[in-house]
């Protein structure tokens, strides 16, 4: 991987932790939101705006379905940068 790919993923990863209110070595790549983590609806849609100013994306809400885990929220992120 590219450094700016590590450095978007580590973003991403960051703001995630930061909302579940979770340490960085909690999560994984495939650790469910939800049920690993014990997010809720709100949380969801906490990260998605976050992402979304981070990043200055503009992300449909019908992608939360995909964001269950941090491999789902990079997908999402770099289809809707185009990266």
């Amino acid at each position: 991987m590219t450094v700016a790919i590590d450095e978007r993923m580590a973003q991403i990863k960051e703001i995630v932790c930061e909302i579940l209110e979770i340490e960085a070595d909690e999560v994984t790549e495939t650790s469910l939101f939800n049920e690993d983590h014990g997010a809720d609806s709100l949380r969801a849609i906490e990260i998605l705006a976050s992402l979304e100013r981070q990043f200055s994306a503009v992300i449909d809400q019908a992608e939360l379905g995909r964001m269950v885990n941090l491999k789902g929220v990079y997908e999402v992120v770099c289809e809707s940068k185009g990266w």
